[in-house]
């Protein structure tokens, strides 16, 4: 278990639902998705995510996941990825995703 943290540390991240909209394959990477993800009154941002060994993109497209949005953009590959999809661990990574359909953009507490 990692360390224990207060609940301030926790309430500072920015935990959304998100639809994607677009998935790809990142041009030169094995690993990498590039994923256009629609968070509603917060826009559009593309995310690049390492699934791509277990997951094609027509797998994800027209999905709705749960993602950080509020990580500092980081260049992965000459290019930003401006959030990250959250996954549990497993013999392959398993993206969390809401039970049943929410709006875009929707918080998570």
């Amino acid at each position: 278990m990692k360390p224990i943290i207060p609940f301030e540390d926790f309430s500072k991240l920015d935990i959304r639902v998100g639809k994607v909209m677009t998935c790809e394959r990142k041009d030169g990477s094995e690993k990498l998705l590039r994923l256009t993800v629609d968070f509603g009154e917060e826009g559009t941002r593309n995310i690049l995510s390492g699934i791509a060994q277990w997951y094609t993109p027509e797998q994800l497209v027209d999905k709705q996941f749960i993602f950080i949005l509020n990580l500092q953009p980081r260049q992965i590959m000459g290019e930003m990825s401006e959030g990250m999809i959250l996954a549990a661990e497993g013999k392959k990574p398993l993206p969390l995703k809401p039970l049943k359909n929410a709006f875009p953009g929707a918080t998570i507490r």
